[in-house]
């Protein structure tokens, strides 16, 4: 069933798109019939249930604080812009469930929402839906465009979302608008911001290996990319306690072993990773629902050495490619194909734990890292279309009492064999780690 929720009075206005915008409309429209799967969403639990009314109250009161929700783009003939539309209506679809059920209803509500696309022109970014019981709200889920958020302004979306369920005043500052990062990026200081951070990716990939596999560079693409998830309890419960012992954050651990893993397999000597990055250091960006997160360039030299040492390598890496992450990123990518022969950045590492707040999402049961290592999994779900200048792309993600690692790649630069043996030796680097400094 479908309602709609009407909203009036917000703020209006026409702009430049941001960078954000501009780089994720450029993906997506590439996309065709795949975009679905770069829509953001997420869950949150409702209790007590609300009635309907107020739901709807408060997905209204979202729509007219974040401005990215009410936003259309367009192509005008010479660049992107962005409308702020002051009034409209966008669509909630009710599910109804047993009360005893909704959490699970929501999971597979949840994951149907996701799978379908916007249209960035002609329709408002966002959809919601309701799980409901003997007719009040038990659990709001909250779907958007990827051109309206990324996971960062997502999770922001649903904090808000709970203060209003809880009727607590929304903390922080005010949210900076999407047209207020465009006149930023427009100005001098946004100008200067941007050239640096080009500056510094084509000099990275000046230092960068030609292929981070070389013997088989030059080969045509794959007519389809695989795509494997590794489900993996043990990665949930080691990687925390691996980030604790080494005195790191659990991005750089990830980043150290898929590093290591993908030396073993090219036998390059240094890794170059395109990572996502938060970006919410301008005033306001703190809390803001947009897209704003891309990538930087993480270049490693040199992965033959001792996990604990390289991790902590990886952390000092990790934060020079975060510097220098937020772009102009078609004025790069014109850079880039002004180098002739750029070195190999096919490679994507995007780790969005924690950005998709599903309950009992990533929460795995404490048991023996052994016990916990017998339940991984290794599925292949889907195949997807070929991807631009793409040898892998690897996403970590939360699951139900468990750490997926879901990885798309190129299979004529990496077959279905060498898929699995990446993803179980990022799982055994980790986890090998967490059982060492247990046992210390």
């Amino acid at each position: 069933m479908e309602q709609q929720i009407a909203f009036a009075g917000g703020r209006s206005g026409t702009g430049p798109a941001t960078w954000g915008q501009s780089a994720i409309w450029d993906v997506v429209r590439r996309l065709g019939d795949d975009a679905a799967r770069y829509n953001v969403s997420g869950g949150l639990p409702l209790d007590p249930p609300l009635p309907m009314d107020r739901l709807a109250a408060i997905v209204r009161e979202l729509l007219l604080r974040h401005d990215s929700l009410r936003t259309t783009l367009r192509w005008d003939g010479d660049r992107l812009e962005q409308d702020v539309h002051a009034d409209g209506a966008v669509a909630l679809h009710v599910r109804e469930s047993e009360p005893a059920d909704v959490t699970g209803t929501a999971y597979a509500f949840y994951h149907e929402l996701q799978a379908i696309p916007f249209d960035a022109e002609r329709q408002l970014p966002v959809r919601a839906g309701v799980v409901t019981a003997g007719g009040r709200a038990g659990y709001l889920i909250l779907s958007l465009s990827h051109t309206a958020s990324d996971g960062w302004g997502l999770r922001n979306l649903l904090a808000d979302a709970a203060a209003l369920a809880a009727g607590r005043p929304l903390a922080g500052e005010e949210p900076a608008q999407p047209l207020d990062e465009a006149a930023f990026q427009t100005s001098d200081k946004g100008r200067r911001r941007d050239a640096a951070a080009r500056r510094s990716w084509l000099e990275k990939l000046a230092k960068g290996p030609a292929s981070q596999f070389p013997a088989r560079a030059g080969r045509p693409a794959a007519g389809t990319f695989p795509n494997a998830v590794l489900n993996s309890p043990a990665l949930a419960l080691s990687l925390d306690r691996v980030a604790t012992g080494l005195e790191v954050n659990p991005g750089a651990v990830l980043l150290a072993a898929a590093a290591a893993a993908a030396a073993r397999l090219g036998g390059a000597p240094d890794a170059v990773f395109q990572i996502v990055v938060n970006n919410r250091f301008l005033p306001g960006m703190a809390g803001a629902v947009n897209t704003i997160a891309q990538e930087g360039l993480l270049l490693l030299p040199g992965t033959a050495e001792d996990f604990p040492g390289l991790v902590r390598r990886t952390f000092g890496a990790a934060l020079s490619a975060q510097r220098h992450a937020y772009y102009d990123k078609l004025a790069l990518a014109r850079d880039i194909a002004g180098l002739g022969s750029p070195g190999d950045h096919s490679c994507f590492v995007n780790d969005v734990r924690g950005l998709v707040p599903i309950a009992g999402y990533g929460q795995a049961p404490d048991e023996p890292l052994a016990a916990a290592r017998e339940r991984t999994t290794l599925t292949w779900p889907i195949e997807h279309a070929p991807r631009h200048n793409t040898t892998f792309a690897l996403d970590a993600q939360d699951a139900p009492g468990s750490l997926e690692l879901a990885m798309t790649a190129d299979a004529a630069i990496l077959p279905r064999a060498d898929m699995q043996r990446f993803l179980f030796g990022i799982e055994d680097l980790i986890v090998t780690q967490a059982m060492r400094l247990t046992a210390v």
